[in-house]
């Protein structure tokens, strides 16, 4: 009996042991879960009460800044000119105020790159900053001038001869490097040449009119024969540079003549006869003639040897241009392939060839195939691509080039006016280079009369076109440096000096006939050309006209 129970008292005690150990963990899972629940109360605790102070920090913001939203207070039906300088300064940033403020802060965030990149190179006295005042120098001077209604590229050019010339801020021109403004002017050259390529439509090229023809191609021709031959005797300039002189400042600007006949046609004058796509037509040949006649006597001019061989050395460049643009352009028909974004793709390959066109044909010494392979390749590259587009939708690669343009724009104008040192400009230079010109537009303005002389227009349609085949302006920027450039390159002092009267009469042309232009188009397109009443004007006069003629067709 002893020995049976002996066991079960043991196991009774083991049991009670047991039985302790569990309750002893049962307490403690009671106490921390005890615990946790009173950890959780005041994590809860914190966190509303956080969320109370956030609600109050938040509560106290949104009704400090409830008196300055435009949410809160919209502009009125009916603004008076308080109500509109209040709202300009709403917030969030709008309208003007919004510009302003994306324009400083990118360039506070475009300083900051220069700075991590280039160190010393982009503060004050280094090439970068230099390049880096200039640009949204220009882009603000041309911003402002904009103002009074003039063309912003002569804001631009105004901003970079100040940056030259004026004491104390002239230290921003005179530590532009000439090797890196020389290749930023023949990037923007090469901008402009592809754009001009894009614009040329075989389609409307073939039905063009013999008047078109006559004032694309007469004006500057003949102009360019008469500042040759002036520049020749009254500035001493030889033969060679005299036609490049001639070449450069012939040709009209399409930055200022195409926007004013846009607005002209918008508005209704001349479209009864199709003025403003007369001239805008032709203007695009005009640079296009004026810009190929400047590379093939660049070329003549720069050649060594015989007079013959240089004679032959400019049409030599001319066709290794056109042929290098035509086998060029097919093959970007079917480079790049078609995919993702093959767009980008397409303009950037367009870029690079014709970047390949302008250095590659400097660095062998037949510059003057440069420009016209540009042009060409841009020309023959487009007559495929057009084919790939529906009839409204817009040229993405336009879209593309015209950014491009926006950059270099800035660039272009902003360097051509840095690189004019007034203080080295002889006054006797100045005054000549003035006579020329003059000889030059009045020539202009004769020819460009009589090119339209029998063409349906009647006297004061004929009377207006030589005020809008007036203004100078973005070939004389891209191309009044580059023989300069080729100058430099060369080392010569004398052919330098003839670089720099070809720029001074460039920047003397755009001063003088851009704004000039700009102003005589404005006015005398309303008082010489016929206004066209749109249709839309015309809306309420026909839904009257047809209840009219319901009303008498029920009688």
């Amino acid at each position: 009996m002893v020995a049976k129970l002996f066991p079960t008292q043991e196991f009774g005690a083991q049991n009670s042991e047991d039985h302790k150990e569990a309750l002893m963990l049962k307490e403690t899972d009671t106490t921390d879960n005890m615990n946790g629940v009173i950890l959780e109360e005041d994590n809860e605790e914190t966190e509303q009460e956080s969320a109370r102070k956030c609600h109050g920090c938040r509560t106290f913001c949104h009704n400090l800044c409830m008196p300055c939203r435009t949410k809160y207070h919209p502009l009125p039906e009916n603004p008076n000119c308080w109500d509109r300088f209040k709202f300009t300064f709403m917030c969030p940033p709008h309208g003007v105020i919004a510009r302003y403020f994306q324009f400083l802060f990118l360039c506070g965030i475009t300083f900051g790159v220069l700075l991590a990149l280039f160190k010393d190179y982009a503060l004050p006295g280094g090439n970068f900053f230099s390049l880096y005042v200039l640009f949204f120098g220009s882009v603000l001077g041309g911003y402002l001038i904009s103002f009074i209604k003039l063309p912003p590229l002569l804001g631009m050019l105004l901003v970079g001869a100040l940056l030259r010339n004026v004491p104390v801020i002239d230290v921003v021109g005179n530590h532009l490097d000439p090797n890196w403004s020389g290749a930023l002017r023949q990037i923007a050259l090469t901008v402009i040449l592809i754009r001009a390529g894009l614009g040329l439509d075989p389609v409307a090229l073939r039905k063009l009119s013999f008047t078109v023809v006559r004032l694309a191609c007469s004006p500057c021709l003949v102009e360019c024969i008469a500042e040759a031959i002036a520049s020749h005797f009254l500035l001493g300039l030889p033969w060679e540079w005299a036609f490049m002189l001639g070449f450069v400042l012939s040709a009209v600007s399409p930055a200022v003549v195409v926007p004013s006949l846009l607005n002209l046609s918008d508005r209704g004058y001349g479209i009864n006869k199709g003025i403003p796509t007369l001239v805008i037509a032709a203007a695009s040949i005009d640079d296009v003639l004026a810009i190929t006649g400047f590379g093939v006597v660049l070329g003549m001019a720069f050649s060594t040897g015989d007079i013959a061989v240089s004679i032959i050395k400019g049409p030599a460049e001319a066709l290794l241009g056109v042929a290098y643009g035509v086998i060029g352009g097919i093959v970007l028909w079917y480079i790049p392939a078609k995919g993702d974004n093959f767009i980008f793709y397409r303009g950037m390959t367009l870029l690079g060839a014709g970047l390949l066109a302008t250095f590659g044909s400097a660095a062998i010494e037949l510059s003057g195939a440069g420009p016209l392979g540009v042009l060409t390749i841009a020309f023959v590259a487009a007559f495929r691509w057009r084919k790939e587009k529906k009839d409204n939708d817009q040229d993405p690669i336009k879209d593309i080039v015209a950014i491009l343009w926006m950059l270099f724009q800035p660039i272009l104008f902003g360097l051509i006016g840095a690189e004019v040192q007034i203080s080295k400009i002889d006054g006797q230079t100045v005054g000549l280079g003035m006579a020329t010109l003059s000889i030059g537009m009045v020539v202009r303005l004769v020819v460009s009369f009589l090119a339209v002389f029998k063409s349906g227009l009647n006297f004061k349609e004929m009377l207006f076109i030589p005020f809008a085949w007036f203004p100078k302006a973005t070939v004389q920027a891209a191309i009044g440096g580059v023989a300069l450039d080729a100058a430099r390159r060369k080392g010569d002092a004398t052919l330098e000096a003839y670089g720099e009267i070809i720029l001074t009469m460039a920047v003397l042309s755009i001063i003088i006939t851009a704004p000039i232009g700009a102003i005589a188009i404005a006015i005398t397109g309303p008082r010489l050309l016929k206004r066209t009443v749109k249709d839309k004007e015309y809306d309420e006069e026909d839904v009257q006209n047809t209840d009219e003629q319901a009303e008498i067709t029920k009688v």
